[in-house]
């Protein structure tokens, strides 16, 4: 059975939030908000994150702020700022060469710096609305997504391109496979999902998005072959079967999603958006059942416009970004996931 009903005009409802519950606070709880951390002066829209497991640091692309916030996450607080940026969207950090790479939408470059201090070191123009970024450790490349369709491949070492893949739209998030040779790619202006054979470069198949416009956050759960795909009219979660491209499943979730997480050990979904139910951020909880059927566990109130997200398995924490818009100040917002 396909779950989940018809879902309500989301946006409508987020304009009304005098009886939201305190932000963090969650009706039904499989995440517990256990720590804030306190961005000051940093103002406007977060974008994406990144960590370094190993030196327990977080990475926060305030791409209104024009800067890179990094965190110590033992400490919890900000210890440096990477300034001048324009427009900081996406953000990758490379641990075997302890380098930060970083896609600016503002002028098209992907700058990398020195991870320990922050010095830049390389810097490539790529074109307009340089964005998403992930790094492939089996092949030492960094795939950054760009322009009005482009997805390039570089050598994180030398800065070089070493491949450019022509997509029919803007490329919003996108998931590499570990045990695989395929990138799954989210082109909302085309309502669909590239997928790409990264050894030959190239497109190799397209999967229409035909239940909901606006694909922008994915997840990828490669043990059961699904891929987790977030749109934001009307909000749903669609659920795709990665050997067929067949949708398997859809559920309403929170509007303006930019984030999916899959946490693989407790089979669980995590959708971070800007728009809750009342008026807040909303940070949904999905369990799978198996490949085909899924549950929300729980819709949980952030704040409004903390719709980026990380989800770390290695320390069992999901990190919210909260935007300084009706908060006093920005924030990271940490919330402890269940053990398996």
């Amino acid at each position: 059975m396909r779950i989940f009903g018809v879902l309500g005009l989301a946006v409508l409802a987020a304009l009304v939030g005098g009886c939201a519950p305190p932000a963090g606070q969650t009706r039904s709880g499989p995440l517990a908000l256990v720590q804030t951390i306190a961005l000051d002066g940093v103002s406007g829209r977060l974008d994406h994150l990144a960590v370094d497991v190993q030196g327990r640091r977080l990475f926060v692309a305030a791409v209104a702020n024009g800067t890179v916030e990094v965190i110590d996450l033992a400490a919890g607080k900000r210890t440096a700022t990477i300034k001048g940026l324009k427009a900081p969207q996406g953000v990758c950090y490379i641990p075997e060469l302890d380098r930060l790479a970083v896609a600016c939408g503002g002028d098209g470059t992907v700058r990398f710096y020195d991870g320990r201090t922050f010095q830049p070191a390389q810097v490539i123009g790529l074109g307009a609305d340089a964005d998403n970024v992930r790094y492939d450790p089996a092949a030492r490349r960094v795939w950054v997504g760009y322009g009005s369709g482009g997805l390039a491949a570089l050598d994180p070492e030398t800065a070089a391109v070493i491949a450019n893949v022509k997509l029919k739209g803007h490329p919003e998030s996108f998931q590499l496979e570990k045990n695989g040779k395929r990138i799954f790619v989210n082109v909302p202006t085309a309502q669909a999902v590239a997928v790409i054979d990264r050894e030959k470069a190239a497109v190799v198949a397209e999967w229409p998005v035909k239940a909901a416009v606006a694909n922008f956050p994915m997840a990828l759960d490669e043990t059961h072959g699904r891929l987790f795909i977030g749109c934001r009219t009307l909000p749903r979660l669609l659920v795709y079967n990665t050997e067929s491209g067949e949708m398997a499943a859809e559920a309403p979730c929170a509007g303006d999603a930019d984030d999916i997480f899959y946490h693989a050990a407790a089979r669980r979904i995590y959708v971070t958006g800007g728009l809750g139910k009342l008026g807040q951020g909303g940070l949904d909880v999905f369990a799978q059942g198996d490949a085909n059927h899924y549950t929300r566990l729980a819709e949980i109130d952030t704040a409004l416009g903390a719709r980026t997200s990380l989800f770390v398995p290695d320390f069992g924490r999901l990190y919210v970004a909260a935007p300084r818009l009706l908060l006093s100040t920005a924030e990271i917002r940490v919330f402890a996931a269940p053990s398996p």
